[in-house]
């Protein structure tokens, strides 16, 4: 990598916008993520987290804005720049989308099996070693269905890597868990995001964790971002919008605490 490229960011999302008819779900959103980054973009439901994900991914198609990866803008017109970031970058979507008429082993040959042109034995060879890596070797013939939740996180993982991508973005992939499942699930990011050296993109609302886990973090209101930065700046805000997505559960603790001091109306 040449000193013009590393001080590059990989990913730079300006002015995106997009509508789903009269809907904006993204009026005016900006992003930077430089490499090697957790980058974190919080939100409450709703908010279109899940949207500008599908944009990066190219899932969906913004209405105005651009998307930049590694110094190049990412069009229609440009197809081997596309192509380029498709090879770069792998999805972990929020169900997972595990094929149940596979197995484990087979899920994560099925990426290389499709982006790349490797022997078969090489194909073999790196989803093996995926699984190893993230501790699933012994249940390589395993379906999906025979696995426990946080196993099947695992193995979208290993599908996600085993093409040794960039970036990986992350959809919700707490959504639905307990806390102690959401704390493994965030180390297991973290771990392996070390491990391998690939930049993380992770949509989510869980906001204590994210304080913890990552090196940037912005907050999505109303189609912007109202607030981008580091963590502990994140949790010094006085904006009132952040105090407010930040503060909730504190916020809800106080008006419980009040509700409980007051006698019952009888």
């Amino acid at each position: 990598m040449n000193a013009a490229s590393s001080t590059t960011p990989l990913l730079s999302i300006r002015g995106l916008k997009k509508s789903f008819g009269e809907q904006v779900v993204l009026s005016d959103a900006n992003l930077v993520v430089h490499r090697g980054q957790v980058v974190t973009v919080l939100g409450r439901s709703g908010t279109g987290k899940s949207v500008l994900l599908k944009c990066l991914a190219g899932i969906e198609k913004p209405d105005q804005g651009s998307i930049w990866f590694d110094g190049k803008e990412l069009t229609e017109q440009a197809a081997e720049t596309r192509a380029d970031f498709r090879r770069r970058c792998s999805y972990l979507f929020q169900s997972n989308a595990l094929l149940d008429s596979l197995t484990a082993l087979e899920n994560v040959i099925l990426p290389l099996e499709q982006t790349t042109l490797l022997p078969e034995t090489e194909v073999m060879k790196r989803s093996l070693e995926a699984l190893r890596q993230l501790e699933l070797d012994t249940f390589a013939d395993r379906y999906p269905s025979q696995m426990s939740g946080g196993m099947q996180k695992r193995l979208a993982l290993a599908r996600a890597i085993v093409t040794q991508p960039e970036l990986v973005l992350f959809d919700e992939p707490t959504a639905g868990l307990d806390p102690q499942r959401r704390n493994a699930v965030f180390a297991m990011i973290v771990k392996y995001q070390r491990q391998f050296g690939f930049t993380a993109v992770i949509v989510t609302h869980d906001v204590a964790e994210v304080l913890v886990i990552s090196d940037h973090v912005a907050l999505l209101d109303a189609g912007r971002m109202r607030f981008e930065g580091k963590p502990e700046d994140f949790a010094k805000s006085n904006d009132p919008v952040v105090i407010d997505f930040r503060d909730s559960p504190a916020a809800l603790r106080q008006q419980i605490h009040g509700l409980r001091l007051n006698p019952p109306f009888v």
